[in-house]
């Protein structure tokens, strides 16, 4: 038997069901591979949208806690490009290029008690983009605060070892929309809502549940809930996504309206991923 396996990814993986369900699914087939050289091939890929490497990093993450090897190879220059741009590549032995069109969230890795390091990479990466939409300062903290509580959620309920954040900005589409991805790869939402409530209940329920304004299973005096209500507001307004997948749950609101649906496999973590409408003249307080 060979050492080296080769994965060869796909081109153009959206921030969609397709998309999670696809990366879910072939991570749930490599995830108890050990001490082996995994090699990804990306020779297929023309178009990734960027802002996936917080899933990819943390698939990763797992890959080389079971004492494997990664390697990646056959990268096309655009892709290459956006990669070194954020970040991602730079442990497989590529230099940094810099982001001169301000497109890029970078790829980053927070340890749970990082609070310092995730709040400031809220402000820098995400609310002083010149084309995020004016907004009070009241609003840019609540935001903050908001964002700030799907790392806190990750840090209490998750138990993970990182937490992975990453993020694109497509200024050439209409809605000039910036993708925001957080992952955690800890007990994800189902186990927590269901041990709270004491009965086992459905991932797509138990993700509606967390978003309701109020609903927390942190117990004493912190606050908590997945933290999404101002976001929430702000989205519904912007005219915005978000998406939560968790379990083997996909919960979407995407223009006032909810769509929820069973993956085909379970991610044993959480992955939130916002779209912001940067194409929105709309000054926010």
């Amino acid at each position: 038997m060979s050492n080296k396996i080769v994965i060869n990814i796909p081109n153009d993986i959206k921030s969609e069901y397709e998309g999670y369900d696809y990366i879910i699914t072939w991570l749930n087939v490599y995830k108890e591979i050990k001490d082996r050289e995994i090699i990804f091939n990306f020779s297929r890929v023309t178009f990734l949208e960027a802002n996936l490497c917080a899933l990819l990093g943390t698939i990763f993450e797992i890959l080389e806690s079971n004492g494997n090897k990664l390697e990646v190879i056959n990268i096309g220059n655009n892709v290459e490009s956006i990669l070194r741009k954020n970040e991602f590549l730079l442990p497989f032995g590529f230099s940094k290029i810099e982001d001169r069109n301000g497109t890029v969230l970078t790829y980053q890795r927070f340890t749970p008690n990082d609070d310092v390091g995730f709040y400031s990479y809220i402000q820098e990466q995400l609310l002083n983009k010149p084309q995020f939409p004016t907004h009070s300062e009241k609003l840019g903290k609540e935001i903050t605060r908001n964002i700030f509580e799907i790392y806190e959620n990750a840090r209490t309920h998750g138990k993970c070892d990182f937490i992975h954040t990453c993020g694109q900005f497509f200024p050439r589409k209409q809605d000039k929309p910036l993708h925001f991805t957080v992952v955690d790869k800890g007990e994800n939402i189902k186990q927590n809502v269901s041990k709270y409530l004491n009965k086992n209940i459905d991932a797509t329920e138990a993700i509606k549940w967390a978003m309701i304004k109020g609903n927390t299973t942190k117990t004493g005096n912190t606050s908590g809930g997945l933290g999404l209500a101002v976001i929430f507001d702000f989205i519904e307004l912007n005219n915005g996504k978000i998406q939560v997948i968790s379990s083997d749950g996909f919960y979407e609101f995407n223009r006032g309206k909810v769509t929820t649906t069973k993956l085909k496999s379970i991610f044993d973590g959480t992955i939130v991923n916002i779209k912001f409408n940067l194409n929105d003249p709309s000054p926010y307080s």
